[in-house]
């Protein structure tokens, strides 16, 4: 199992990694491909996931 700063560590890489690839293909103008969509967002979730469980106690 992860440290709590391992999962902080890589929520924030995952958060930031498929943010940028979101937001950089929006302010490009070009449409996102489906794919790369798809891995994005699950990139969020999973990114949001982590560092939102990487305390110890209830996750909110």
């Amino acid at each position: 199992m992860l440290s709590s700063t391992a999962k902080i560590a890589v929520g924030v890489v995952l958060l930031v990694v498929s943010s940028a690839l979101i937001l950089g293909a929006g302010l490009q103008g070009s449409p996102v491909p489906v794919a790369a969509a798809a891995v994005a967002s699950l990139g969020l979730a999973a990114g949001s996931l982590l560092v939102g469980t990487s305390e110890g106690g209830r996750p909110v």
